[in-house]
């Protein structure tokens, strides 16, 4: 691939071990990784002028559902807490058919990418009428971005006692067989990798306790990761309570779902006996602020996490609940609903963005490649231009969350340009848009 010197960097956020910031530098990306930086840099490249920005690890997207980026603002579920939101959007997801789930996952990647992220994560967890894994991972090769797609299930329908249709469900045989061939077929472990597969039960409201040991099992076996919901909100620790006799945290470890190699979405109702036990064993948790708000399931203890040890990185969760799909306005609400709950020093704008890049990279056990800029890093960069409006008067280049952009005027993926002068670079959007406009009309009734 081809070599790119960045030059003239007005403000580089390494996110290294000393939190070292670096002013009027170059970077060097070659073969797709951060080869040096300094002054005066002497390279055979082409540059690309980063005076007046401010550079950062490309962000990292934790918890997604990017089938749902067709199903945002729909009215009956604007205004229902999480167990209501689902039950109106279940009848439409079950429509849904692989061109949907392409399209869909087009666009919402598109989004993250415009935001400044870099890699992300998707937790499919429904297949109707033919969809499988294959149609996100193919979006994700189209957009250019690192991907971590996660192989989700539900196999409990309202019928049993579950809250999705019978529809929806899987037989659990075909949940496990379904994720060794997308493991097979798609995972690369291999150093600067651009695809590697997780296992994914949807939650424990959705599926039973043998599939998730079973899940559990079977990941191991394969190496690799294990992702869910847990703790979202007061309903989630009550059905865990009356179905399972304990809370969502003790019922994961039983089960073996805690461990370096498993991150759950939300937390939001962790207590303190649970955030002691994700920090002893490693396990890694995906705070979504937005859609946590959005769906009135609280506020998760992200300050007590980071503080006892606990792994957090950010997720803009499904555009159908958020409603939008950028990390870096989930970096900006993960600071300002600490300082609301511990007061106006408990997250500062460096530490939140330090969360959106290198601790989602370590809780999607890849904080030794990226979420940092330094040489041996994987070459994936945000730019941000500072000198429009949104950064007029601003003092402080390194706070971003506080007067900044909300959109990268380059974002590197692997050396390679994804987003060029704040438009997408990898491919043209036009298309997608139109088709996505016919298909969310479609599914509205109004095509």
């Amino acid at each position: 691939m081809a070599d790119l010197i960045l030059r003239n960097v007005s403000h580089c956020l390494t996110m290294d071990d000393a939190e070292t910031e670096l002013r009027d530098v170059d970077i060097l990306l070659r073969d797709g990784q951060v080869s040096q930086i300094g002054q005066g840099l002497e390279a055979d490249a082409p540059a690309m002028d980063c005076s007046d920005c401010l550079v950062t690890p490309g962000l990292v997207n934790t918890h997604h559902h990017l089938f749902q980026s067709l199903t945002r603002a729909v009215p009956g579920a604007q205004d229902a807490a999480l167990f209501g939101w689902l039950q109106t959007l279940y009848p439409i997801w079950s429509r849904f058919t692989p061109d949907h789930m392409e399209t869909s996952a087009v666009i919402g990647l598109a989004e993250l990418a415009l935001s400044g992220c870099s890699t992300s994560s998707d937790h499919m967890y429904l297949f109707p009428n033919g969809s499988r894994l294959d149609d996100s991972i193919a979006a994700a090769s189209q957009v250019g971005l690192r991907f971590q797609p996660t192989r989700g299930a539900m196999s409990i329908g309202v019928s049993d006692g579950g809250l999705p249709p019978d529809a929806l469900v899987e037989d659990e045989a075909a949940i496990l067989e379904d994720c060794i061939r997308v493991i097979d077929a798609f995972h690369d472990p291999a150093p600067g990798s651009m695809c590697r597969v997780g296992v994914a039960p949807c939650s424990p409201f959705s599926v039973s306790r043998e599939l998730m040991r079973d899940a559990a099992i079977l990941a191991r076996d394969k190496g690799v990761m294990l992702h869910t919901h847990l703790a979202e909100n007061d309903e989630d620790i009550a059905y865990s309570l009356e179905k399972f006799g304990c809370r969502p945290g003790q019922y994961a470890e039983d089960l073996g779902w805690t461990g370096d190699d498993v991150w759950h979405a939300h937390c939001v109702k962790l207590d303190g006996a649970e955030i002691d036990l994700f920090a002893r064993s490693g396990t890694g948790v995906a705070h979504c602020p937005c859609s946590n708000c959005r769906l009135a399931s609280g506020i998760a203890p992200v300050r007590a996490m980071r503080d006892a040890g606990v792994k957090v990185g950010l997720g803009v969760d499904g555009s159908a609940s958020n409603d939008a799909g950028s990390l870096v306005d989930e970096a900006r609400q993960t600071m300002l609903l600490q300082r609301v709950v511990s007061g106006p020093g408990a997250m500062s704008a460096r530490e939140a963005l330090r969360i959106a890049t290198r601790g989602g990279a370590e809780v999607l056990g890849r904080g030794q490649e990226i979420g940092q800029i330094a040489p041996g890093f994987r070459a994936d960069i945000a730019v941000w231009d500072m000198t429009g409006v949104e950064a007029a008067g601003s003092w402080d280049m390194a706070a971003l969350l506080l007067a900044g952009p909300r959109r990268v005027r380059e974002l590197i993926v692997e050396g390679r340009v994804v987003v060029r002068d704040g438009q997408m670079a990898s491919l043209e959007m036009a298309p997608h848009l139109a088709r996505q406009r016919h298909l969310a009309q479609d599914l509205a009734g109004r095509g």
